[in-house]
């Protein structure tokens, strides 16, 4: 059976999307996952973007071992030296290049000739090629390019040292029938295509990337490239865990296979979800909550006579279990570093007495723990940048009516460890508990957007809030989690402003030990 590398971008491609803004310990839990998850790669960011980028992608090229770890690059020197200096310390440096090849954006963005970008493209993989042993070169827009350009670009970067070929399908222009005789074209008539491994990267603007990819792997493509939960630019890449079960499930039809832990799917989607914010779609395949419900009785039916009627994958196939919690206000400290580890999760003792705590806080006042809770509870204790929060809450405190104006108090921390308290108004609780933290925090903040979803079920639920904001021109994005939505609403607010300041402290370090 022939395997399918799988090269996650979920950290790269995937972190674009707009109101995504993961700090670097985010990012190296990500990866930790990604590696449990069985990703073949894993591009880690962009090196060259920026000092957050670099920092991210060096923590992870030394943290993990058993997934090769890339950067991306432009075809020019400074990108590729920045991914160098980040990616040495991997087990196996590999880069990640990138050029456009289609008339559009050869003439509209790149502005330049053909003969330029093949000789741009092929002066970058050899230079890339001096310092890493494994060098991708991506003809970005392939989907758009003019096919004879792109075999003859291709057989000169192959030539030039170039060891994968990737064909973006960049803008999710294609149907299956062109994207799989692209594939097929370029397996006839690039000159060495036998010596290196071709990649398929499918965005999903007309919903067609996970068939995209299904028609490149018919029609030779060793790689695929896509995301955790299909996040991503515009409409998103495709779904990472959507190819591996499809071939897993019609393994009898394709007769090919990938690497990947299909028991981690629930919980890598799942970390993901939580992290970036994105909340995935009940209907989304595979890791959507509506995947295994059956509302239907003619279904119900079918299901209680036999599951295979209207259940072609298994909740548990994807690890996803419905294991009672045991776990109560009445349970001991084992049981409950006990169920840490059965999940997954791998917290110091520090980190599990801390969590244990707020278990023991939240058991007093809700009356069931759900799983759900549990991994959100671990996830933040397993996550910690090291950093003290810049702006602690205190208090929040509303007064509302229907006929009264609402008014919010908010007691917090300041970094110069002083202890403020302002109150504002607002045409609601929340617009009054924002409008009373901008009081609060120097400099001026514009919220983007602002999402609370409950982490599990019934009215006892823990709120999770997202605020997307820009602070000084910045966008950040902060979450946090409460029983109380408004408390969780103030926490996600600071969160943002806190994670934006400490982005600055650490750029302003980085430059400092430059100079």
């Amino acid at each position: 059976m022939r395997k399918i590398d799988i090269f996650d971008t979920t950290l790269r491609d995937g972190e674009q999307a707009a109101g995504i803004n993961l700090n670097t310990a985010e990012k190296l839990e990500i990866a930790r996952q990604l590696e449990r998850f069985g990703a073949t790669i894993i591009e880690a960011g962009f090196p060259a973007s920026s000092p957050g980028d670099f920092d991210a992608v060096q923590k992870i090229a030394k943290t993990v071992k058993n997934s090769i770890v890339t950067g991306l690059a432009r075809t020019v020197q400074k990108d590729i030296d920045a991914a160098w200096e980040a990616l040495k310390v991997g087990q196996q440096p590999h880069v990640h290049v990138f050029l456009a090849t289609s008339p559009i954006h050869m003439e509209y963005k790149l502005k330049k000739s053909p003969e330029e970008v093949v000789e741009l493209a092929v002066e970058s993989v050899k230079y890339a090629s001096k310092k890493f042993p494994l060098v991708q070169w991506s003809a970005e827009d392939a989907s758009r390019s003019d096919k004879e350009f792109l075999v003859h670009i291709i057989n000169k970067v192959i030539a030039a040292g170039a060891n994968v070929i990737n064909i973006p399908d960049t803008v999710g222009y294609a149907t299956p029938a062109e994207y799989g005789a692209l594939f097929k074209y370029l397996k006839e008539n690039v000159t060495g295509i036998d010596k290196v491994k071709l990649s398929a990267h499918c965005h999903n603007d007309l919903g067609m990337a996970t068939a995209n990819t299904i028609a490149a792997i018919e029609n030779g493509a060793d790689q695929i490239e896509g995301t955790i939960n299909g996040i991503g630019e515009r409409a998103g890449n495709v779904a990472l865990e959507e190819i591996a079960v499809a071939l897993h499930t019609r393994q009898d039809f394709y007769g090919f296979g990938t690497d990947v832990h299909l028991k981690e799917i629930k919980r890598t989607s799942q970390l993901v979800s939580q992290l970036t914010g994105v909340v995935i779609q009940p209907n989304k395949a595979v890791v959507g909550k509506n995947a295994f419900a059956h509302e239907s009785g003619i279904h119900q039916d079918g299901m209680l006579k036999h599951p295979e009627t209207y259940e072609i994958i298994t909740p548990e196939l994807i690890g996803e279990t419905a294991v009672p919690l045991a776990l109560g206000k009445h349970s001991g400290r084992h049981a409950f570093k006990d169920r840490a580890v059965s999940m997954g999760f791998d917290l110091s003792e520090e980190k599990i007495n801390e969590a244990f705590i707020a278990f023991k806080e939240l058991a007093d006042r809700k009356k069931e723990i759900t799983e759900d809770d549990l991994f959100v509870l671990f996830t933040d204790k397993q996550i910690d940048s090291g950093d003290t929060p810049v702006y602690e809450l205190k208090n929040v405190q509303v007064q509302y009516g229907t006929a009264n104006v609402p008014t919010a108090t908010v007691t917090a921390i300041t970094p110069d460890g002083e202890e403020v308290s302002k109150a504002a108004t607002g045409s609601g609780s929340v617009e009054a508990i924002f409008n009373t933290l901008e009081e609060l925090v120097p400099g001026k903040v514009h919220i983007l957007d602002y999402r609370v979803t409950s982490v599990g079920k019934g009215r006892d639920a823990l709120g999770e809030a997202l605020v997307n904001l820009s602070y000084d021109g910045n966008s950040t994005t902060g979450r946090d989690v409460a029983q109380d939505v408004l408390e969780a609403s103030a926490k996600a607010y600071l969160n943002a402003v806190n994670r934006q300041l400490i982005k600055e402290d650490l750029q302003g370090k980085q430059q400092a030990a430059i100079l």
